[in-house]
Formats: C-alpha cells, sequence, structure tokens
C-alpha cells in the first residue's frame, strides 16, 4: 500500500546532525500524505538544513538547544502540531514507507506504535551480535519489571498520539529517550501495538551510538523508572506480518 487517507494530522519528527548526505534517501520514503515534517538539527556543520529545505518545502526546522538524540527529539515533539508523532532517524536505517503501518496501528485503537525488528516481518540489516545481545538483554528485563511483552527495547522507529505526550513526560537527552518512551507508556497504561520493521544500515557517515555506554544508560533508566511504576494494566499487540 502506498498511499492512504486517514482522518488525522501525522508529523513527522527526524532529529539530524550532519545528515545532509542522507536526507535526500530519507526524504523520498516520506509518504505524500504526511502533514508536517519537522527537522530538528542539532548545529550541524555541513548543509544538513539547506539540503532538508530545498528537499522539503514547508518544512519545519527546530535549532536544538543543548545536545543528544534525546533533547533533539524532545524539542521535536514539542514543535509538532500533527494529532499523530512519528519518529524516525536521518541516517536513513528507518524506511519512511512503513509510516503507513505505524499510523495504521493508532487509528485502530492502539496509543502507542512501537517498531520491532524481532517481530514477525521485522529484521535488521545493522545489528550487530554484541547490540543484539545487549538489547535483548535490556528488554527482558524490562518485560521482568514492567509486566510489558517487548520485543525490541531498543529501537527508535516509533508514532503515537500526540495528546500522550503529557504523560510520558519526557526528560532525558540521550539514546536512552527510546527506553524511557517505552517504559513510560507502560507505566500510562497505553494500549501499545508493535509493528514489524526492517531497519537498513546507516548510507553515509558514522553513528554516534556507543554499545556499552548507551546500553548502561538504558539500564539505568529501566532501574531509576521501576520506582515510578503505576498499578495500572498493559497491553501490549503485534501487528500482523504483510505479505
Amino acid at each position: 500500500m502506498t498511499d492512504a487517507s486517514f482522518p488525522v494530522s501525522v508529523s513527522v519528527v527526524v532529529p539530524a546532525l550532519n545528515e545532509a548526505a542522507n536526507l535526500p534517501h530519507v526524504f523520498a520514503t516520506l509518504p505524500a500524505w504526511i502533514d508536517e515534517v519537522v527537522l530538528v538539527d542539532g548545529n550541524s556543520v555541513d548543509d544538513t538544513v539547506a539540503v532538508a529545505r530545498a528537499l522539503r518545502p514547508g518544512l519545519r526546522v527546530v535549532t536544538q538547544t543543548r545536545r543528544g538524540k534525546g533533547n533533539a527529539l524532545t524539542e521535536g515533539f514539542a514543535a509538532a502540531t500533527g494529532d499523530i508523532i512519528v519518529m524516525i532517524d536521518a541516517d536513513g536505517s528507518t524506511d519512511g514507507r512503513e509510516i503507513i503501518a505505524f499510523v495504521t496501528a493508532l487509528v485502530e485503537g492502539a496509543d502507542f506504535a512501537k517498531g520491532s525488528r524481532y517481530a514477525p516481518g521485522g529484521g535488521s540489516d545493522d545489528l550487530s551480535p554484541i547490540r543484539s545481545l545487549g538489547n535483548k538483554v535490556l528488554t527482558m528485563v524490562t518485560n521482568r519489571l514492567y509486566g510489558t511483552r517487548y520485543t525490541d527495547l531498543c529501537y527508535g522507529y516509533n508514532a503515537f498520539w500526540a495528546r500522550h505526550l503529557d504523560v510520558m513526560a519526557l526528560d532525558c537527552d540521550g539514546f536512552e529517550i527510546e527506553t524511557l518512551m517505552n517504559v513510560r507508556a507502560a507505566q500510562a497504561g497505553l494500549v501499545i501495538r508493535e509493528v514489524p520493521s526492517h531497519e537498513h544500515s546507516r548510507i553515509h557517515g558514522v553513528s554516534n551510538l556507543h554499545a556499552v555506554r548507551d546500553g548502561l544508560r538504558v539500564l539505568r533508566t529501566i532501574l531509576r523508572e521501576r520506582t515510578r511504576r503505576a498499578d495500572r494494566p498493559v497491553t501490549i499487540l503485534q501487528e500482523p506480518a504483510t505479505a
């Protein structure tokens, strides 16, 4: 399915730091029916902003005030005006053509649509053995502590209804932002649906992710948030794989 008509507005938030070479590919995958694209520029020293504006007339640009992916996403979410907010990466690893599956999951009743590389129909061209192992361990710990049934904790392709931003109360700056969102969505009793997603390798440049350092930050987030756990039911569904 390549076209859609939804009775809601959709914003796509794209954090970017020196991603000028990747943006032509990333923007080309975005569906035509997207209402708004918010580029959060982390004070790039290349032509990221100029390239983005040339590719996407009407683009909204937010200049990041601090550092880190978590801060970039938080500022992008605050600037977005759509009913639904989708978060994707600017390095080409997340495929904008999958947005329709995320939005469909939300329109059909989910509060939070969580991408999973391990759900049936998902996959990755980029996960190293150590990152995959670390992700599985962190996912298991989260499921044990919070009663969730996640299959892929550390993945940054997600979508949610903008009205739920307040209950997630995002307040971190680093790569642990995805974990914080997943945990707080569960704590808030949101209906969470996993959507199969295929992660591609970064096209140009080098990732800022450091597996050990950022893995420890994720673990600390999981343990810290344990004290915030709410006694509310958690519903997590898997989106059926498409042929």
